[in-house]
């Protein structure tokens, strides 16, 4: 008995050194998975003030939420004076944890505007929003409870046509521990079902916040939890995982049709507000790694096993509507399918068959380039309306 005791002792003891050699071992090659979010009761989901950590999942960078939430630097919420603001509301692609925040979209934004010779002595200054996993639903009521406090001047929708559509879906979309809006007598109203969910509830007590701080502080269940996604992920050949195809084809049952009514009816609700608080809009759609793969064969194989012609139904009906309802709208898919396949560059993480993931470095900068040019080019513009309006006042007044 007695040696029994003590065999059963040794393989613990023996099991403990090796789980604490492997910690080690994590810990010195900044391999990690943390957990950055928390449950929010309006938004289903929001990024916990003061989190950090390395994210090694996709991309190498370290990961600092600041103070209010947002993976960003701090912001104060009361406006500098001579500044042009701009909100960037999106979702997994504008929060960005994937590169460095210098190398973020928003910040290349930022940076590159200050070039802008219309912004007449202002100083540019983009705050990030985005949460991963938001839809356009999230988004808007982000604009509602988080934006409107600072100020922008300026709102730039980051949609991403990979997801947002079934995002905003709660009979398309798996995840619904988020809020969804539903029209009801031609009204959208939102629906918060999921806070009186058992599974929400019990992600807000003291086991779920005991259990999150282990995860955070224990590289090992990091890696554990990270192998089961990895085994109950399915992977569905050229289509990329956490996406849908269907997006990219023009709506054929009342499932996707709805879903393309909800976003419509959420994206101009956002318009509508924004221009209540006599700020700008712009929607910008981003790119899946399908639709700017390098290699047209690649793109061609998607498409002919679709019954497509191209894979950009989703961001041209954006466009339509923004050409129907009076906001900027930017596709950066052709933008950047054209920019892939003339430098046979990759511009989303997965380098493999059809270039899936996140933006890289080289996607997040181009993105940021583009946009600059098309705020700055809007503002040029709007600048040249303001001035010719100002002279005709004065023939009016001095003739």
């Amino acid at each position: 008995m007695r040696a029994w005791k003590h065999n059963i002792v040794l393989m613990l003891g023996g099991v403990l050194i090796a789980l604490l050699l492997c910690e080690i071992v994590l810990r010195m090659t900044s391999i990690s998975w943390p957990s950055f979010y928390q449950p929010d009761t309006e938004l289903g989901a929001s990024l916990i003030p003061g989190a950090e950590g390395w994210w090694t999942k996709e991309g190498n960078a370290y990961v600092r939420i600041n103070s209010a939430g947002l993976r960003d630097r701090e912001h104060a919420h009361t406006k500098p004076a001579h500044t042009l603001r701009i909100a960037v509301l999106g979702d997994s692609f504008a929060e960005a944890l994937q590169v460095p925040m210098e190398e973020a979209f928003w910040s290349v934004l930022e940076r590159e505007l200050e070039g802008c010779p219309s912004l007449a002595g202002r100083e540019p200054e983009v705050i990030n929003f985005g949460v991963s996993g938001y839809g356009s639903a999230q988004e808007l009521l982000m604009l509602r409870h988080r934006v409107w406090s600072y100020d922008p001047d300026i709102v730039l929708l980051a949609f991403f046509p990979g997801n947002d559509v079934r995002n905003n879906s709660r009979v398309l979309e798996p995840e619904d521990m988020r809020p969804f809006f539903v029209f009801k007598n031609r009204e959208l109203i939102p629906d918060f079902t999921f806070r009186n969910s058992a599974r929400f509830r019990s992600m807000q007590t003291w086991v779920a916040w005991w259990k999150h701080r282990i995860k955070n502080a224990s590289r090992i269940y990091q890696l554990l939890s990270q192998v089961r996604a990895i085994v109950t992920t399915r992977r569905d050949g050229l289509i990329e995982t956490g996406l849908d195809s269907m997006v990219y084809v023009e709506p054929r049952d009342q499932a996707w049709k709805e879903a393309w009514e909800v976003t419509d009816g959420l994206v101009l609700r956002m318009r509508d507000e924004v221009k209540a608080k006599g700020a700008d809009f712009l929607v910008v759609t981003l790119s899946t790694g399908s639709q700017v793969h390098p290699d047209p064969a690649v793109r061609q194989s998607l498409e002919k096993r679709l019954g497509v012609s191209h894979l950009f139904y989703p961001d041209f009906h954006i466009r339509d509507l923004g050409q129907r309802e009076g906001f900027s709208v930017l596709n950066l898919g052709p933008l950047f399918q054209s920019y892939a396949q003339e430098h046979r560059a990759f511009l989303h993480f997965e380098n493999s068959e059809v270039g899936t993931g996140h933006w890289n470095k080289d996607g997040h900068h181009l993105a940021g380039t583009l946009i600059t040019q098309k705020l700055c080019g809007d503002l040029l513009r709007k600048t040249s309306s303001s001035s010719s309006a100002a002279k005709r006042q004065v023939n009016v007044n001095h003739p």
